[in-house]
């Protein structure tokens, strides 16, 4: 649904619609090369400005789409616990018709601490592994980009 009023529209229209000065038949076949080239610069940097201008509306159009659905996932996650409390609890009622009750609520507590415990150090291995944070390929790159250009007859 794109209307005339819409800034993103009117800004297509704006950068596509204007017309172009060296068209037949105009003044600019009596301009000189300079003013050409001043003209020719002034346009190109009005057009990536306009470009500019429409990617921020865009980006900023789904940045607001993707804060409600971020919330919404939110939402659904302390539901989710909500539930997993519940699912916790009946466990413990069904434990307690086999033992006592508080035996039933600390089996199923060691055992919640027990798999927190394995998922805890599976984490802290993957973060070691990830460890330094630093783009460290990306920096090797830049390094052998910055020699080729200092030394232009070293490298292929």
């Amino acid at each position: 649904m794109n209307r005339p009023e819409d800034p993103v529209e009117v800004t297509r229209a704006s950068a596509a619609g204007a017309a172009s000065p060296l068209t037949p038949g105009t003044a600019a076949q009596d301009s000189t090369t300079g003013q050409l080239v001043s003209q020719l610069s002034s346009e190109v940097t009005q057009l990536v400005r306009d470009e500019l201008r429409l990617a921020q509306m865009e980006v900023s159009g789904k940045a607001k789409k993707a804060g409600v659905g971020i919330g919404m996932f939110g939402a659904a996650g302390v539901i989710a616990l909500y539930g997993l409390a519940a699912l916790l609890t009946a466990i413990v009622l069904a434990l307690a018709l086999v033992v006592d009750a508080w035996l039933a609520a600390l089996i199923v507590a060691v055992v919640l601490f027990l798999v927190a415990g394995v998922a805890a150090l599976l984490g802290k291995k993957r973060v070691e592994a990830a460890a330094p944070p630093l783009p460290t390929q990306t920096v090797a790159s830049v390094k052998e980009d910055v020699d080729a250009v200092r030394n232009p007859g070293a490298h292929h």
